[in-house]
C-alpha cells in the first residue's frame, strides 16, 4: 500500500494542499471544522509526514556519511559499531562506505555523499591517500568532517585518534624490558599518519636503550594480513636468525609471525616474543596468547559522532565551530606471547 500524501488528503476534502498542511500544523487562519475534517481523516488514512521533506526545510538530512578503509576489519568494524550506536542516539542515520584502501574509490565516495547532503562526514583515510583537496572540497563546502585512527595533519578537521608514536613506544619498550634486543618490525604505508607515528615510536625505544635500528629488520605491509606476516618472518628469520623480537602494526600481522615462527619451530616467547596491535578478538585465540596494544575503537567511533554532532550544531546555529584533536588512551595487554619483565 503506498503512503498516503498530503494531495491526497486535499483530493477527498475538496481543499487545497495548502489548506491541509496548515489544518495539521494548527495554523489560526484555519477554521476549527476544516481542522477537525484534515485531522480525523488524516489519522483514518494513517497519514505520516515526509521525514526527507521535513529534514530538508530544516535544512538537514538527520544522514551522517561514514567511510571506512575496510568493514569487516575488527578495528574498524568496531569503529563502525560506536559511529552507529552514537548516531542512533542522537536520531541520525549512517551511509557506511567501504574505499578498500582505495584513493580513487575514496574519492568518488565524499562526492556521493556530497550529493547526498548529508549533514556531516567522519572518515579514516585509505593507504592510497596522499593528496586531500576532495577533503577540503567537504570544508569549502561547510560540512563538518571528522577523521579518525588514519588521519593527516594537512586536513584542517576534528580528529579523534590515539598517540600511536606513545603507543608503540611503550610496546617496543615493553620488549626490550623482557630481554629482547634484535627486534623486528612490520609497518604499513607512510602516508597515514599513525603508520609513521608507530614507525617513530619503534626507533624511539630502541634510542632509548640504545639498540641500533637495523633497516633490514624493518618490512612495510600493504595488506596487513596473515599471509605478509608469515612471507615477512621467514624472510627475516633467513638473513637474521638472531632476532628474539617482533613488533607488528595489526594482530593480523603478528599472528602470521607467530605460525612462521612454530614453522621453524621457534618457541614463543623463550626464543622469540610477539608484540601486536589493536588488541583484535583474535589475540585471546592465537596460541600462545598474543600480547598486544589496547585501542579503544568502538569509543573512537563513538566520539567522533560526539565532535561531528557539535559541529552539526554549532553550524546551524551560527556558532563558530572549535575544532578538537581528541587522544584517547592505550595500554599494553601482557599475554603469552611475551616474556615477563626481569625483576633484577
Amino acid at each position: 500500500m503506498k503512503a498516503v500524501k498530503l494531495k491526497d488528503i486535499a483530493q477527498i476534502l475538496g481543499v487545497s494542499v495548502t489548506t491541509v498542511s496548515k489544518a495539521l500544523k494548527d495554523y489560526p487562519d484555519i477554521s476549527p471544522e476544516t481542522k477537525q475534517h484534515v485531522k480525523i481523516l488524516a489519522e483514518k488514512l494513517n497519514y505520516k509526514p515526509s521525514a526527507l521533506a521535513v529534514n530538508f526545510r530544516n535544512k538537514e538530512t538527520k544522514i551522517i556519511g561514514l567511510i571506512m578503509p575496510e568493514i569487516v576489519h575488527h578495528f574498524f568494524s568496531n569503529v563502525i559499531n560506536g559511529v552507529i550506536a552514537e548516531a542512533e542516539k542522537n536520531g541520525y542515520l549512517v551511509i557506511t562506505l567501504q574505499s578498500n584502501e582505495s584513493y580513487e574509490l575514496e574519492k568518488k565516495q565524499i562526492e556521493l555523499l556530497l550529493d547526498q547532503r548529508v549533514d556531516g562526514i567522519i572518515a579514516s583515510l585509505s593507504n592510497e591517500t596522499s593528496t586531500f583537496e576532495h577533503l577540503h572540497k567537504v570544508k569549502h563546502r561547510d560540512i563538518p568532517l571528522v577523521l579518525v585512527d588514519k588521519t593527516s595533519d594537512e586536513v584542517d578537521c576534528s580528529k579523534v585518534l590515539i598517540n600511536d608514536e606513545r603507543a608503540a613506544f611503550m610496546a617496543v619498550n615493553h620488549l626490550i624490558q623482557t630481554g629482547c634486543r634484535k627486534i623486528m618490525h612490520i609497518n604499513g604505508p607512510q602516508i597515514p599518519k599513525n603508520a609513521s607515528e608507530r614507525f617513530n615510536g619503534y626507533k624511539k625505544a630502541l634510542r632509548a636503550h640504545d639498540i641500533t635500528c637495523v633497516p633490514e629488520l624493518v618490512y612495510t605491509s600493504k595488506n596487513f594480513s596473515y599471509e605478509e606476516g608469515i612471507a615477512f618472518t621467514e624472510k627475516a628469520l633467513s638473513q637474521h636468525p638472531d632476532i628474539d623480537g617482533i613488533f607488528t602494526i595489526t594482530d593480523l600481522l603478528a599472528a602470521g609471525c607467530m605460525f612462521a615462527l612454530k614453522k621453524h619451530n621457534r618457541t614463543i616467547p623463550d626464543d622469540v616474543s610477539v608484540m601486536g596491535f589493536s588488541n583484535w578478538q583474535l589475540s585471546k585465540l592465537v596460541s600462545p596468547t598474543l600480547s598486544t596494544v589496547e585501542q579503544p575503537n568502538f569509543e573512537m567511533g563513538r566520539r567522533a559522532v560526539s565532535l561531528l554532532l557539535h559541529e552539526i550544531r554549532s553550524h546551524k546555529t551560527g556558532e563558530t565551530v572549535k575544532q578538537q584533536h581528541l587522544q584517547l588512551p592505550t595500554h599494553i595487554i601482557e599475554r603469552q606471547s611475551t616474556r615477563t619483565v626481569s625483576k633484577t
